[in-house]
């Protein structure tokens, strides 16, 4: 499980008491069931980060599958709003069609209006959705939707939906930023050479990749003692090296001042010094500066700090195929002294998938391993994760009320 201090995925949440009666949902047809999983695999083409990943299909009153979207990423449309949009562009009439979403819709407006204001819009009259949106300003979708008559059932593939997000479950529950560790190093796990020289490990399309990351983020993290070595912009650019798009805010961790004419303040100044050693803290302070996806770069002080406290949600390594035999190692000790503890991950096939090929360079996607299942029962009360226990919320808004 991952390090949550403490809080596992029910916090902030009021599960209905253990000895009351189960909920047992309404029976799903066929033609849902297949529509929910090709919904999970649209999902899955999203990017991760500060938003989940949300896929929908539109589902015709004959059962044929009329629509798929998925979420693109902060700014874009939702899942939902993407699979009307298509329909709606085909000249499809969706009144008394269904839709199969991979989360509840939402019901607030962001950078995009409300999922189940269009729903509603679109004339749909069914709704399945496979787990509860835990995010408090977008949860209630379903209230609004059964307000409008329109019926609504949930826990469709909840285990897999679940899964799919569950570190964003995590993060969300322990109000902290996503967080996305990258690290560009070569085939002996070097991220510098023994004269300092790092630029570049990495091949043109390895850093075209992780600028265009940085591009979407909020903040970008390293520690003092990067700025003071490396001076970096940690800025994202274009192929030309100039500045481009959305810039993150750049986040500074550790004692150490950071010097008045350091690059990292660039011409903006965004910059924000976190005075501490502890990732949590750094973290507890990025939220509340607004940071809901933070990427860690380095050093591997930082890189080895944040692992080995177990608070990284998504791992991104550009593995080079060069050799140096001596120089800076990527990670510095994780605590771990037998094999027994190692840390266990698991390719990630999600956003982009697993291994990609980039230039001369591997691109590897991974995130935490689905902590083992107990072999002997245990107290769900006290040991409930995101990866064992769906979300629900009590009373009216409960997306189980009401089938």
């Amino acid at each position: 499980m991952s390090a949550l201090n403490g809080s596992g995925l029910n916090a902030g949440f009021n599960p209905a008491p253990l000895d009351a009666a189960p909920f047992s949902p309404a029976p799903f047809s066929a033609a849902e069931s297949a529509a929910m999983q090709a919904a999970l695999a649209a999902a899955a083409q999203g990017p991760r980060g500060a938003n989940p990943l949300v896929g929908a299909v539109v589902v015709g009153t004959d059962g044929r599958l009329l629509a798929t979207g998925y979420h693109r990423g902060a700014g874009t449309a939702h899942a939902e709003a993407d699979a009307i949009a298509q329909a709606t562009a085909a000249g499809l009439d969706l009144r008394g069609a269904a839709i199969v979403v991979t989360l509840e819709p939402c019901n607030h407006c962001g950078r995009t209006g409300p999922c189940a204001q269009a729903i509603i819009d679109a004339g749909i009259t069914d709704v399945i959705y496979a787990v509860d949106d835990p995010h408090d300003p977008a949860a209630g979708g379903a209230l609004t939707l059964r307000a409008a008559g329109v019926r609504v059932r949930s826990e469709l593939a909840a285990d897999a939906a679940l899964d799919l997000n569950r570190r964003w479950f995590d993060a969300v529950a322990a109000k902290r930023p996503f967080v996305t560790l990258h690290i560009a190093q070569t085939l002996d796990s070097r991220i510098a050479a023994s004269d300092g020289t790092s630029q570049w490990i990495s091949s043109p399309e390895s850093l075209a990749d992780n600028h265009a990351l940085r591009g979407r983020i909020d903040a970008i993290l390293v520690g003092t003692q990067t700025v003071l070595i490396d001076n970096p912009r940690l800025t994202a650019r274009n192929a030309d090296g100039e500045a481009d798009g959305k810039q993150p805010l750049r986040a500074v961790m550790g004692y150490r001042g950071i010097p008045d004419d350091a690059a990292i303040h660039g011409a903006d100044g965004n910059v924000l010094h976190l005075a501490t050693r502890d990732p949590s803290e750094a973290l507890d302070q990025l939220f509340a500066h607004g940071v809901r996806h933070l990427m860690v770069e380095g050093g591997s002080r930082i890189l080895s700090a944040f692992l080995a406290a177990g608070l990284v949600d998504e791992l991104i390594i550009y593995l080079a195929p060069t050799l140096l035999g001596s120089g800076t190692a990527a990670l510095e000790g994780l605590g771990i002294t037998t094999l027994a503890d190692a840390q266990q991950w698991e390719w990630d096939p999600a956003s982009g998938g697993a291994v990609q090929v980039l230039g001369r360079d591997l691109r590897l996607h991974l995130r935490p391993a689905t902590p083992a299942t107990p072999a002997t029962p245990v107290d769900p009360a006290a040991t409930s994760t995101s990866s064992d226990t769906t979300p629900h919320r009590t009373g009216a808004d409960t997306a189980a009320g009401g089938n």
